[in-house]
């Protein structure tokens, strides 16, 4: 397993200009806690937790990273994984004393390229994970079944108080979500995106839902189809009962996205930010390099790209911005990949409310 390592980049005091704060080495990592492959980054107060996709050969489960204010290797967040036999994302809401996680694959699975025989040989996630928070462990393991292949990003209302929460199953193309109700934890499919035919494939292609974001509101929910081509917002103000409000087409394999100042997105809707507003989202189009090369192999040399959405946060409803695009392709030492971005002064996954 190749070694990875965390910059940590200091952008509060010249924004303009951000300064490497820190390097925390792969093989320190490795050496203190046998983890690899760095995912999602959440912070407690002082200290942040970082969910780790393997061990220190690309296996799984992986665990989580521990670091203090002072981005020192505590060790290992977590006391007992219980039954988890793959970590990915994660979002813990204080209040019910409850985290919950996702799966994706083992590093040594992923990171060659997506084989479909080996969901069949359950070398992909289809479980979800309710953590008992403040004791480090898994409480419960809740089993998806053919509706939760592959659950990815993990979002629970901003609202600190609420119980509700939602994972997006890539592969299904379903957004499962979740709540409390009499002490137990409640799982529903509450949205299946329906696959679609291609000349090209010999199966139906499906969605692939590769990320959802809520807004602050909680709102709206907005779903990125990475393979189809299309991002969604749905009105889920009942969250049991979500309503389409808007549609947009960009990249994918449909081939149903406009052109955007002469260009069309090299490869499909993937990485998601919204603003504080609500009125202004950011797409960008890398999922993961093997993979963008594998359905979108055009990437490799004109790059990936960014457009932004403006989002009506009134009546619902969205609007690609034909006035901007983010071309990739050109940067030095490129053709370069647009994945994560976030806002300065903060966006809808950077905080969570205690």
């Amino acid at each position: 397993m190749r070694s990875t390592n965390l910059h940590i980049i200091d952008c509060a005091s010249d924004p303009k200009n951000p300064s490497l704060h820190k390097v925390i080495e792969g093989a320190e990592i490795k050496e203190k806690t046998n983890l690899s492959a760095p995912n999602t980054v959440h912070c407690l107060g002082s200290d942040i937790i970082i969910s780790m996709l393997g061990d220190a050969k690309g296996k799984a489960p992986g665990g989580f990273l521990h670091l203090n204010e002072d981005f020192e290797i505590i060790g290992r967040w977590e006391n007992d994984l219980g039954g988890m036999k793959f970590n990915y994302d994660f979002w813990y809401q204080p209040r019910h004393n409850v985290m919950v996680s996702s799966e994706w694959a083992a590093p040594n699975t992923f990171m060659p390229g997506f084989d479909l025989e080996e969901v069949g040989h359950l070398k992909y996630g289809r479980e979800i994970h309710f953590w008992n928070f403040e004791e480090k462990r898994v409480e419960n393991s809740v089993y998806l079944g053919e509706d939760g292949l592959v659950p990815l990003e993990v979002r629970f209302h901003h609202d600190p108080d609420s119980s509700h929460g939602f994972v997006g199953a890539a592969l299904s193309s379903n957004i499962i979500h979740w709540f409390k109700k009499d002490g137990e934890w409640i799982t529903e499919k509450i949205i299946d995106v329906e696959n679609q035919r291609h000349p090209d494939w010999p199966i139906p292609v499906p969605g692939l839902i590769s990320v959802i974001l809520l807004s602050m509101d909680d709102r709206f929910l907005y779903l990125s189809n990475w393979l189809h081509g299309d991002f969604r917002q749905y009105d889920i103000t009942d969250p049991s009962h979500p309503k389409l409000t808007g549609q947009v087409w960009m990249g994918g394999l449909l081939g149903k996205a406009p052109e955007v100042h002469g260009r069309k997105m090299t490869g499909g809707p993937q990485m998601i930010q919204l603003s504080l507003d609500g009125k202004r989202l950011y797409v960008t189009t890398s999922l993961f390099s093997t993979w963008d090369n594998q359905f979108y192999p055009e990437i490799r040399e004109k790059g990936g790209s960014m457009m932004m959405v403006g989002c009506d946060i009134e009546q619902g409803g969205m609007s690609i911005n034909r006035n901007f695009f983010v071309d990739s392709g050109n940067e030095p030492n490129g053709p370069a990949r647009c994945h994560e971005t976030r806002y300065p002064g903060g966006d809808c996954t950077s905080d969570i409310w205690v």
